[in-house]
């Protein structure tokens, strides 16, 4: 756990390019000297790590303040305005400004009997702290935790928190990765929130951001090597993962991990964008993951989870350490999302394109990735590979028919509610909360709410908002999508209209698609074949011409019709457990099997 702060050892900073440093402390500067390597620091401001063996670079400021809440900054090199700390705890006046300490272990955690959550069989919600409430913030949020609970989701996911330039913002633009963002509340608030949710029942997962930062307030590189200028991926100069320095920039993040893991009792993590990230070293960044999440388990009882954001379909990610994989919990799979959204919304444009059939389903919903070696016209080469079902359960790809990217980089950031009706949001979530995979839902999916998400910005600087403006629209030339309609994400109406209209979901086809989920959910939690089996344990039918198909989990039998026209099907189970529509019927048997009418856009889940 956290080591309580004991001494003036809280403010050591890593500087190796520095000639000189100053520490700024309640208006005071002290004096900074170059420390030898050899032992850990740590304390509620954050690890502070000097191991020796090329970590050179450490400097301390003897007789510094060594308790209390100090706001504080760092002079480098005769600098007049001094800089705010990399591991920075809190930023009230922004992440220009100075830092203050925050003693993580002051809060008084009542979640001693919360024993956690595995991964398999759990429904994950994520949700955007600005938008949920109308308050848009981690005490709001807390009020609404009942109702989840009541949904029947395992756990909450977190869009990032951490510092960012402005007062809203998606959290990817985050610069300061140790501080929780002050409009949301701090860092005080979000361990309310963590107990909150485990009193509730809930495990939180938190979104973090490791493979870039932000535009505006990114003062790591004026500390050391943070970043390989060159060396950049879709957002910048790629973190420093494998070059001179990059022990300390590696440690920097693991340390961060940890402190979400420990400092905040988070239950997993979701790594952003993965493929992202430029590791050439022997022993990969992920599998440096895995090993802290079983390490953190190991210590605190409760299961620590990985989860990655990938784009590569590569298994690996998934195998064990033992078989030279990187042993994490679980990746999420697009493959699926663009599946089941082609299927019910019929667009096939850009990456869409691949999956226009109800083969692409089937497949993804049997082997896990739809690309597995195969063509991508998208990418114009051939992706993925096929993963080993003796390695990997279902349960390890974390799958979605919507979530913050494919709604929020939609060019007016609709959702599918705003363009179909209840049958096929109703086939949506059946294939989603029915399949082999770990199901995620996006807030307000639940009641297909038809408040936008937009992609938002708050940056004050003119400049950088009109570059992000600008840049936004080329994003969509290639999708084919009108730049006409993109929204300014700069204007404050784009973060207002995509904020949660709560009363929705207690009128209309709202109300009755509210009661699907939590119907599905439930179904889901007490029908334990179709959370626990494996891949071994999955077949599917279909009939492209008639646009349905039938996913086999064990004895339940799922059946969906794609079509807006009637079909009629062969199951091999007796009773209906749950329909989508009343006009479902299930006749006389038929050889071997009892013939099901469903309706157009309709669905149903059949047991023996």
């Amino acid at each position: 756990m956290t080591l309580p702060a004991h001494g003036s050892e809280r403010f050591d900073l890593w500087a190796p390019e520095a000639e000189s440093v100053a520490l700024l402390a309640d208006g005071r500067q002290y004096p900074m000297s170059r420390i030898a390597g050899g032992s850990r620091e740590a304390s509620g401001d954050g690890s502070r790590e000097a191991s020796g063996d090329g970590d050179a670079g450490w400097w301390r400021a003897v007789g510094a303040p060594a308790s209390g809440e100090v706001d504080y900054g760092y002079l480098l090199d005769g600098d007049t305005t001094p800089l705010p700390d990399p591991r920075s705890r809190r930023q009230p006046e922004g992440v220009h400004s100075l830092s203050r300490t925050f003693d993580a272990g002051s809060h008084g955690w009542a979640d001693g009997p919360w024993t956690g959550r595995e991964l398999k069989g759990a429904v994950i919600y994520e949700l955007h702290l600005g938008t949920f409430t109308p308050e848009g913030t981690l005490d709001s949020a807390a009020g609404k935790l009942g109702y989840l609970a009541e949904l029947g989701v395992d756990f909450v996911e977190l869009l990032p928190v951490n510092g960012f330039n402005g007062t809203h913002n998606w959290g990817y633009d985050g610069v300061l990765w140790y501080a929780v963002h002050e409009g949301y509340g701090g860092p005080a608030a979000y361990q309310r929130f963590v107990d909150a949710a485990h009193a509730a029942g809930l495990g939180v997962i938190q979104d973090v951001v490791y493979n870039h930062l932000g535009p505006s307030g990114n003062y790591l590189p004026r500390f050391g090597p943070y970043l390989k200028s060159g060396e950049g991926n879709t957002w910048g100069d790629s973190v420093n993962l494998d070059g001179p320095g990059s022990d300390v920039v590696r440690q920097y993040i693991l340390d961060n991990a940890a402190m979400w893991l420990r400092d905040y009792h988070v239950d997993g993590l979701r790594l952003d964008a993965v493929h992202a990230f430029k590791d050439e070293r022997a022993v990969h960044l992920l599998e440096e993951f895995g090993a802290l999440a079983d390490a953190v388990a190991a210590e605190t009882g409760r299961p620590a989870t990985m989860i990655a954001e990938s784009d590569l379909n590569n298994p690996r990610l998934l195998y064990p350490r033992g078989v030279n994989g990187y042993g994490l919990a679980g990746q999420w799979s697009d493959d699926f999302h663009h599946a089941v959204h082609v299927n019910v919304s019929g667009e096939t444009n850009g990456y869409y394109g691949d999956f226009d059939s109800l083969g692409a389903l089937a497949k993804v919903l049997a082997n896990g990735f739809f690309h597995d070696g195969s063509y991508s016209t998208f990418r114009g080469r051939h992706h993925g590979r096929p993963i080993d079902a003796s390695l990997v359960h279902p349960a390890a790809l974390v799958v979605c028919s919507q979530n913050h990217d494919q709604i929020g980089n939609r060019a007016t950031g609709d959702r599918l509610s705003q363009s179909l009706g209840y049958g096929q949001l109703a086939l949506a979530a059946v294939a989603t909360l029915t399949s082999p995979f770990t199901p995620m839902l996006f807030m307000g999916e639940e009641y297909g709410a038809t408040t936008p998400w937009q992609f938002f910005t708050s940056h004050p600087e003119p400049d950088l908002g009109k570059a992000t403006a600008e840049g936004r629209i080329k994003e969509f030339e290639r999708m084919g999508w009108d730049p006409a309609v993109v929204p300014d994400p700069q204007d404050p109406e784009t973060f207002t209209r995509s904020k949660l209209d709560w009363s929705e979901a207690a009128a209309g086809d709202h109300a009755r698609l509210l009661e699907l989920y939590r119907a599905l959910i439930a179904l889901r939690r007490s029908t334990p074949e179709l959370a626990g089996l494996g891949f071994e344990d999955t077949a599917v039918d279909f009939s492209e011409a008639e646009g349905w198909l039938l996913l086999r989990r064990g004895p339940t039998e799922v059946a969906m019709n794609f079509s807006a026209e009637p079909r009629r099907l062969g199951v091999g189970v007796a009773s209906i457990a749950l329909a989508t529509d009343d006009g479902v019927r299930l006749g006389g048997v038929l050889g071997d099997t009892r013939q099901l009418e469903l309706p157009g856009h309709s669905a149903a889940i059949l047991s023996k």
